[in-house]
């Protein structure tokens, strides 16, 4: 067989990569059956490293595309079977969901192996693993908890798990060699290893020492293992820095070594062959499988452990001894009794050392083989497909390079001439509210580092923009002189959306706080805007609030008058043939319709909602013709009873469009609505009236629209952001279309189905 492997892989530091890398090694070796392996290696946060020959692709995170690319490889590469190694925090997008679309694509029978099973799942992150195991022929997991968990919480046919336990090297050491080279002979070592952080209770086994070390001074505990990259990115070594001074003041130097380094398993299991006792002391009950655990006990190791759920489960029979969490006189108490009776810790070893001898490399990468052979010799009953009505193979790569191009420490620039920052102009409030909704919407969803480092250029302009009275000016010169004393509705509309998205996805709370501020001192102004697009950028701006503030009655209340405002229009000016707002069609059309579905999901108005989806099917009669989007011209706009501009059409309109049809298919989940955002986003692309592409792959900026004699080839702010927004809303759309839909949304579907 030929077998491909997705997973973390070295020298990458990862635990699953390790696994990954041990299972696919150990099933070539036995060769009884594999011929040749294949790795698709996740990279963390665009790390680059320099992977071993097996590993063909590498797949970043959060980029998309490289999913389906290494799909499209596995699936012309004659491999027989593809194991998946599935833990939440090594795949992209929320909760993991990048994984699917190349799932859904995958043409060979699926192995999956999972790590982590939780108990109370978010939403996303019980539809995504139900979905995953739905694709899998066979699904492995290391206990019988877990067995449990995948056929009471997520609805698994029992016949589809397989437990196959975590495998150990088959390595060796003699104890007392060991313990010499590590001149420890005078030592009673316990030891603990893995990856450092809060969630693993090392203070417990330190606030324990005292009590032990009275018994028994010649105890020394290591701690081996660095501290996890994750807990390093965002608290750096506070843990560590923590743990120190509790030993200091403890006084237990002498007694308490942290050895920061991730080891190769040769000189791992010299460790464990030289310690005494093995703790894993950690904090909660909700670990399904752990790795450390398996390694001690395949090396004999008398294990102390919190009782987690895979401890619980396997330190039966005298293999081990359970203390509760955070229980530091429990532990003394165990530790005590156990080096006061060597006669106790030996049986333990005997018992974990027989244990661990069924659970050998060899031994467990031959059932996975057997499972394997077991797979491909039945009739594989193929899956329904999704349809892929969005492939973003077609989208270039996502990149913030003309966006750099145009900001500076004020902001962001709103002009350009052709790709090159026209400074003459100097900045507006609306293009850096828009900038502030892209780099929220980016750093969301890549985690890109320079989204986050422009995030505060773009809000500190909005404060600077902000007057005592809530209202804000617009425009600023280029050496930072006022231009104008308050700015437009819309500039003021769409200024709330971009900080309504920012408190519902702040990375930070400074961030936060200051978005708060600036929104809360613009509120008392939002009764007196009077433009209909001012109103329902406005209003989006309020919903995303509300998101993740459902208990605000007044700013619902305040939703619910703006949202009548636009729907009195509609009212005044609608007739049989003429389903709008306005006696006109102008610029900016799709956020009407998208304001109004904003407000029909937040607040479960069948009015609303009738009037959002028929404003949203007659702008698509008179937009969508031929197959693509045809934008109403800004030149003399659509009067109605006269002709409509096909000229001057500008990317902000394709923008609302992307964005109107991505509300639409988040309240109905119909996938007609995804066919029709992606035609709307390719008309940047060149399916448009002139049949040319405004993005321009050299500057990777966006041209301001087209005229009757071509495409105008300035790329200003608000034409590239319109079209990164446009990108984010498309990868955020493919991203939903491969989550389950039950139950999302459905007190919504039920209000449109009964106003459609």
């Amino acid at each position: 067989m030929k077998l491909a492997y997705i997973g973390t892989y070295p020298p990458r530091e990862c635990g699953i990569g390790t696994f990954t890398q041990n299972l696919a090694h150990s099933m070539l070796k036995n060769g009884k059956g594999v011929k040749e392996i294949m790795v698709f290696a996740m990279n963390d946060h665009n790390q680059d490293y320099h992977y071993p020959p097996e590993v063909k692709l590498s797949i970043n995170q959060e980029q998309q595309t490289d999913y389906l690319e290494a799909v499209n490889y596995i699936n012309l590469s004659g491999a027989d079977a593809c194991i998946l190694e599935h833990e939440f925090g090594i795949y992209g997008g929320l909760g993991g969901v990048y994984i699917l679309p190349l799932l859904h694509r995958l043409n060979i029978p699926l192995i999956t192996t999972l790590h982590t099973i939780l108990e109370t799942p978010s939403y996303n992150e019980r539809a995504i693993l139900k979905e995953i195991c739905k694709m899998s022929d066979k699904i492995v997991v290391m206990s019988r908890k877990a067995i449990h968990f995948l056929v009471e919480l997520y609805a698994v046919p029992e016949e589809k798990i397989v437990l196959i336990e975590h495998g150990v090297p088959d390595i060796h050491f003699d104890k007392e060699e060991s313990r010499t080279e590590f001149k420890l002979n005078e030592k009673k070592l316990l030891l603990t290893f893995g990856f450092i952080g809060r969630n693993k209770g090392i203070e417990t086994v330190i606030k324990a020492l005292p009590q032990i070390i009275e018994k028994h001074p010649e105890v020394l505990y290591i701690v081996l293992g660095k501290t996890h990259p994750n807990v390093l990115r965002h608290s750096g070594e506070e843990y560590r820095n923590y743990l120190q001074v509790l030993i200091k003041s403890l006084k237990l130097n002498e007694h308490v070594l942290l050895l920061n380094e991730f080891i190769d398993e040769n000189e791992l299991f010299k460790y464990l062959s030289a310690c005494d006792i093995y703790i894993t002391p950690y904090l909660s009950e909700a670990q399904i499988t752990s790795g450390t655990l398996s390694y001690a006990m395949g090396a004999g190791c008398a294990v102390v452990s919190t009782p987690y759920w895979h401890a619980a489960e396997l330190l039966v029979e005298n293999k081990g001894r359970l203390f509760d969490f955070y229980d530091s006189d429990g532990l003394s108490e165990v530790l005590n009794e156990l080096l006061d009776n060597p006669e106790n810790l030996y049986e333990i070893q005997e018992n974990a050392t027989e244990y661990g001898q069924d659970i050998t490399w060899p031994k467990i990468g031959q059932k996975y083989t057997d499972l394997i052979t077991q797979v491909l010799s039945r009739p594989k009953e193929p899956l329904p497909k999704k349809e892929n009505v969005i492939d973003p193979l077609l989208l270039p790569p996502f990149s913030l390079v003309h966006i750099k191009r145009l900001t500076d420490d004020t902001g962001i620039i709103q002009h350009a001439k052709f790709g090159i920052p026209n400074l003459k102009e100097g900045y507006c409030l609306d293009d850096n509210a828009r900038a502030l909704l892209m780099v929220c919407m980016t750093y969301k969803q890549k985690k890109d580092p320079l989204a986050l480092e422009f995030m505060p250029v773009y809000l500190s302009y909005i404060h600077y923009m902000q007057n005592k009275d809530g209202t804000f000016r617009n425009f600023l010169s280029f050496n930072r002189n006022f231009l104008d004393e308050k700015g437009s509705e819309d500039s003021f509309g769409r200024t709330i959306w971009a900080l309504g998205y920012l408190l519902g996805n702040a990375p930070n709370d400074a961030y936060y706080q200051t978005g708060k501020l600036v929104f809360f001192d613009a509120v008392p102004y939002f009764d007196s805007i009077k433009s209909i697009r001012g109103i329902a950028n406005t209003m989006i701006g309020i919903s995303h609030y509300l998101r993740t503030n459902a208990s605000d009655d007044a700013m619902k209340g305040t939703l619910h008058k703006l949202a009548n405002i636009l729907v009195s229009h509609y009212d005044q000016n609608h007739t049989e043939d003429w389903k709008w707002f306005e006696s006109l069609l102008a610029y900016d059309n799709g956020i009407l319709p998208l304001a109004l579905l904003h407000a029909a999901e937040v607040l479960e108005d069948g009015d609303i909602s009738k009037v959002a989806f028929d404003t949203m099917d007659f702008l698509t009669e008179h937009t969508m013709k031929d197959g693509y989007l045809s934008i109403i011209g800004n030149k003399d706009w659509y009067v109605k009873d006269k002709e409509r501009s096909m000229f001057a059409q500008q990317p902000i309109d394709a923008e609302a469009m992307v964005l109107m049809y991505h509300q639409a298919y988040v309240l109905t989940g119909n996938r007609d609505f995804l066919k029709k955002l992606f035609t709307s986003f390719m008309w940047f692309l060149g399916e448009n009236d002139m049949r040319m592409s405004l993005y321009d792959f050299e500057t990777k900026g966006c041209c301001d629209g087209f005229e009757n004699y071509g495409v105008n080839r300035n790329q200003g702010a608000e034409s590239s952001l319109a079209y990164l927004i446009s990108h984010l809303t498309v990868l955020q759309a493919y991203e939903e279309s491969f989550q389950s839909k039950e139950n999302k949304g459905s007190n919504t579907k039920k209000l449109v189905t009964n106003t459609l």
